[in-house]
């Protein structure tokens, strides 16, 4: 009975607290798009990502009712950094659904706008929005309407002590008039948060130090188990406790809580309950990280198994140097990595494979409409036979009194030639030995794919190549030799396909920029760089988001410049949230099935060589 009574006061007090309108949220799933576009269209940055915010803890006044309900005691503000802009993961602050969505769109518009990191929060988030309304007429109205409808939904100063109320009140001022109130009045307790404006938070801890621990975790043979997660938590970076110094006096009910740290060496427990280690965390509105050399065995998911140097592929050379452009200084640095050219040394020559050959038939049937044909080419100074066409035409020009310049009476039957080379890279990472069924791999789908594309390209008698990468740090940029431009596709060239296997990362930069210097002893009207891939960009070292983005970025547009057509074949989900960025908006292609892959190659590129 006391249950039952305990669970209706409950979803009593906690329903009479509630000051949000969950029939009419918007989630930040549904405008992601359109605010993104947004975004970009008033001059934000390309290349952020755009993600769910994570809840904050706050310790500004609440109402009576949401006290006692124990609720609203933190709150998704958006945020803005140079890896990613965050909104909130719904807004339903409105009854009226319109307002809710127009605020997304108002946190993106705001978001891009650029002010002096000299200024205060309160200052620069006044002049983000008078920016916005005096570059954007339109959204003048729009903010209007979302500030008469914000305020009335805040604490008013009439209900709040002397010092709080001057500052709600400097706030509502600031809202209704942006940049005309100078400063914010100091107040024993920090302001209610403002959901029309972004919030200045803390970075997490830095990229560094996250890539630092994963090349760390890398090396050890270990993986961290974590979930799916794309909120960016709060954390701080603490010094690693020292050993033996455990002992702590205290009394019972002076325990710490969740959210605070004190420098004392725990021990490393092993854990079996994941689940449980996952919600704790979840509770921790900050995190304290501090690194050892311990590990433990729940975060082991795979093991990197680095062959013997007997057992690896021969190296053709001692390895390419190559620039890599550093987005934080804004500069390309030279022979800032390697690239080691490979090739099988245990490839066998072998026939297609048997599954593949039905597949094959119909493929090579389509691209015999490619082959070089011969056409009657006509006005032709000298030619195997009379263009009787020309002959007449002439003829009457010359009775009419003008007389032809040239005599161009014969035609000829030549060849059509295709002047096209294509060169195709395989993303050889470690995530293409996940598995996509219960019967294949992504290396397998590779693999049928890339058997396929040399099986088409040999009907059309186009020059191509095909290489597969991978990286282990900038040092060891592995480029496996499949076949090479010089060299007839074959039963070799097959035993090659049959020889690759998953390897280490994606820097993917240096691998377009290593195909670009293949190009360079190829003469060709027409030259497609053909990038097979399963992921975003990658590696141990900073390789990581925004860095490796960008240098992917640039060597696309340095391949451009040399006359090159670069074009992404994916089946990575969340392509279109960086892809469009590397590639362009028609760069591009995602393969939603990647079984379908090895069918849809050929016929892709059966249309871009059109």
């Amino acid at each position: 009975m006391e249950e039952k009574v305990g669970e209706l006061w409950h979803k009593f007090i906690t329903r009479a607290a509630r000051r949000s309108y969950p029939e009419a949220a918007v989630t930040l799933a549904q405008v992601q798009h359109t605010a993104g576009i947004l975004f970009r269209a008033c001059g934000g940055d390309a290349g952020l990502r755009i993600e769910t915010a994570n809840p904050l803890a706050h310790k500004s006044r609440r109402r009576w009712l949401q006290r006692i309900a124990g609720t609203d005691t933190h709150v998704e503000l958006a945020s803005y950094d140079s890896q990613a802009l965050r909104l909130p993961s719904s807004i339903d602050l409105f009854a009226d659904g319109s307002l809710n969505r127009d605020l997304y769109l108002w946190l993106a518009a705001l978001a891009a706008q650029q002010v002096p990191e000299q200024l205060d929060w309160f200052k620069a988030v006044q002049q983000r929005v008078r920016m916005v309304l005096e570059q954007y007429p339109g959204m003048r109205a729009r903010y209007e309407r979302l500030v008469n409808a914000y305020i009335p939904t805040r604490i008013q100063p009439d209900n709040l002590p002397p010092d709080e109320a001057r500052q709600e009140q400097a706030l509502q001022n600031a809202l209704r008039y942006p940049g005309l109130v100078a400063e914010l009045p100091s107040c024993r307790r920090p302001p209610q948060p403002v959901h029309l404006w972004l919030v200045s938070t803390p970075d997490t801890v830095a990229d560094s130090t996250a890539d630092s621990q994963q090349q760390d975790d890398a090396e050890q043979g270990h993986s961290s188990n974590s979930e799916d997660d794309s909120r960016r938590r709060r954390a701080e970076r603490v010094e690693s406790p020292e050993k033996d110094r455990g002992l702590l006096a205290l009394r019972f009910e002076s325990i710490f809580g969740w959210a605070e740290y004190l420098k004392v060496d725990r021990g490393t427990e092993e854990n079996e309950d994941m689940d449980e280690a996952q919600r704790e965390a979840d509770d921790m509105d900050v995190l304290s990280v501090a690194r050892d050399q311990q590990s433990i065995a729940h975060r082991i998911r795979f093991d990197l198994d680095l062959p013997a140097s007997a057992c690896d592929d021969l190296p053709l050379g001692e390895g390419i140097r190559l620039p890599e452009w550093d987005c934080r200084k804004q500069r390309l640095i030279d022979d800032a990595c390697i690239a080691k050219p490979l090739i099988s040394a245990a490839a066998e020559s072998i026939k297609l494979p048997s599954h593949l050959k039905v597949m094959s038939r119909k493929v090579r049937d389509q691209f015999q409409s490619l082959l070089p044909n011969r056409v009657w080419m006509r006005n032709q100074p000298q030619g195997s036979e009379l263009d009787l066409d020309s002959y007449l035409q002439d003829i009457a020009d010359w009775r009419a009194g003008h007389m032809p310049a040239q005599q161009l009476w014969y035609r000829d039957l030549l060849a059509r030639e295709r002047d096209l080379a294509c060169l195709l890279l395989a993303d050889l990472s470690l995530s293409t030995d996940s598995w996509i069924n219960d019967e294949a791999r992504v290396i397998d789908v590779i693999r049928d794919s890339l058997y396929l594309f040399a099986d088409a390209l040999s009907v059309t008698q186009d020059r191509f190549a095909m290489w597969g990468f991978s990286s282990r740090k900038r040092a060891d940029i592995r480029m496996h030799k499949i076949k090479g431009f010089d060299e007839p596709h074959g039963m070799t060239v097959n035993g090659r396909i049959a020889a690759i296997k998953p390897g280490f990362y994606t820097r993917m930069g240096a691998a377009i920029r290593f195909a670009a210097r293949e190009f360079e002893s190829v003469a060709a009207a027409r030259r497609l760089l053909l990038i097979i891939t399963d992921g975003k960009p990658n590696d141990l070292d900073q390789y990581e988001g925004r860095y490796g983005l960008e240098d992917t970025r640039m060597a696309i547009a340095e391949a451009r410049q040399q006359g090159l057509y670069p074009f992404c074949v994916t089946i990575d989900e969340k392509a279109q949230d960086y892809l469009p960025y590397l590639f362009g908006s028609n760069g591009y292609v995602l393969i939603r099935k990647p079984a379908d892959l090895p069918g849809k190659l050929p016929l892709l590129y059966a249309q871009l060589s059109s």
